[in-house]
């Protein structure tokens, strides 16, 4: 059984650094990159279909939609953190118990929050400003995507775990999956037959169910090598891992709701300059979100390798994961900035041909390679924080990013300055500034040598 146990998963705790989180970054990157593009697949689809207005409402539709999305990324980013360290002390029998805590508790929380999202569809639109010839659409798209949820929810968790636990390759498949699912019904049913979108929001579904079916043949395949058995009672809530998933869920979720939050409120903001800002900040979320993946990727690769070396008291191989990881991310930032200035008409002209979009756009990508840079550097330090389980410090830079940085500086530039959509533009790009600058400070501070 612990030869079997073994081939799920990476040992994390030996070998080069920087090959290693290279080569455990790359599967994690590219199901960054196919996430983001059938994402950016459903804009381009609908921008090209149905008009700006099919944009704006498929980008309103999906902000609550997201919001609740984060909330399952936080709770498989909290299994994740719990399965490294467990991963790096061997201990396989809680990693058993606590994917089946995991699973049991997230699938509960998907179906409430489902039913929450249908109900307030309405209101939370109507208090969005989703602008009014765009609210059919966004209402639309948001009842459909928010019947996903539990596959979202439940894929979620999977991952999670098996990222924790130095598995990349299989995720990637997973997503894979869904990309392919994505691509195919989104050309059958908003340029085929005309759903609008509704139409992205089937497809998005189905794509959803597509990536969990995989994972949960995955792991009915691998049942043995986990310790579940799938017979009736088998899979049940841990108490004590499940107090554990809850003091790291529920801060990382509240520092994604709040960093999210925040993003909705300046998307509010912006809405209330009209059908063209709204539009450019749609596709222009689309396009950074894309071009920083791979800064997303080393977070989550080095938040694995950090905690499996930190399970393992290998704490000064954490420290170097960190180095390794900054290094890589800033070379990747001075490419996509470089983008961003030289090719703004090509990158937004995927989506639209709105001239005034296109020159808003033009504007917005050159003041984001702020928020790149910043990215790119608070993304090492934050795998720090993350991987050592420092969930509260975590939730105080969701306050800091979002609640002061973001909407602080959007308010500053777009209302006291007078620079409109431009100074919210501003804001979102400055937020990870002061964030960065306390991840950086906890790290070399060196108080995560001494967290359980």
């Amino acid at each position: 059984m612990e030869t079997a146990r073994k081939k799920v998963g990476v040992d994390l705790t030996e070998g080069n650094i920087l090959r290693q989180l290279l080569t455990f970054v790359l599967p994690l990157l590219l199901a960054n990159v196919i996430q983001q593009l059938y994402n950016t697949v459903d804009m381009i689809v609908i921008g090209r279909f149905v008009g700006s207005a099919g944009t704006a409402g498929v980008s309103n539709g999906g902000e609550i939609a997201t919001l609740v999305t984060f909330m399952a990324s936080a709770f498989g980013s909290a299994g994740q953190i719990y399965v490294a360290q467990l991963s790096g002390a061997k201990d396989h029998k809680s990693i058993s118990e606590t994917l089946s805590t995991g699973m049991v508790f997230v699938t509960a929380l998907a179906l409430a929050v489902m039913a929450v999202c249908i109900i307030f569809c309405d209101p939370l639109l109507t208090w969005l400003r989703c602008p009014p010839e765009a609210f059919s659409q966004a209402r639309d798209y948001m009842i459909v995507v928010s019947l996903g949820l539990p596959f979202v929810f439940g894929y979620s968790m999977v991952c999670g775990i098996l990222r924790g636990m130095g598995e990349a390759k299989r995720p990637l498949l997973f997503v894979s999956v869904a990309a392919v699912s994505n691509l195919i019904m989104d050309v059958l049913l908003v340029a085929v037959f005309r759903l609008e979108a509704a139409g992205t929001a089937i497809a998005t579904i189905v794509a959803q169910f597509a990536s969990f079916l995989a994972a949960a043949i995955f792991l009915y395949r691998r049942k043995e090598q986990f310790g579940i058995t799938f017979t009736k009672g088998s899979l049940r809530i841990n108490k004590h891992h499940f107090a554990v998933l809850m003091r790291l869920g529920i801060p990382l979720t509240a520092q994604s709701a709040l960093i999210h939050f925040t993003q909705i409120i300046c998307t509010r903001e912006i809405n209330a300059y009209g059908i063209v800002a709204s539009t450019t900040n749609s596709i222009g979320n689309k396009i950074q979100k894309f071009l920083e993946v791979f800064i997303q990727g080393l977070d989550t690769a080095g938040a694995s390798m950090i905690g499996q070396n930190l399970g393992a008291k290998k704490h000064d191989r954490a420290a170097e994961v960190v180095w390794k990881a900054l290094l890589s991310t800033t070379v990747v930032a001075i490419i996509t900035s470089a983008m961003c200035v030289l090719c703004p008409n090509f990158l937004f002209g995927l989506f639209t041909d709105d001239p005034e979009v296109l020159a808003l756009g033009k504007i917005y990508l050159r003041i984001i390679v702020i928020h790149i840079f910043s990215s790119s550097f608070i993304g090492a330090f934050q795998a720090m924080v993350t991987g050592c389980g420092f969930v509260e410090l975590g939730f105080a830079i969701g306050i800091l990013d979002g609640v002061v940085c973001k909407i602080g500086f959007g308010k500053l530039f777009g209302e006291v300055f007078h620079m409109g959509a431009i100074g919210y533009f501003w804001g979102i790009s400055t937020s990870r500034i002061l964030p960065g600058l306390l991840c950086f400070a906890y790290f070399m501070s060196g108080k995560w040598r001494t967290r359980k």
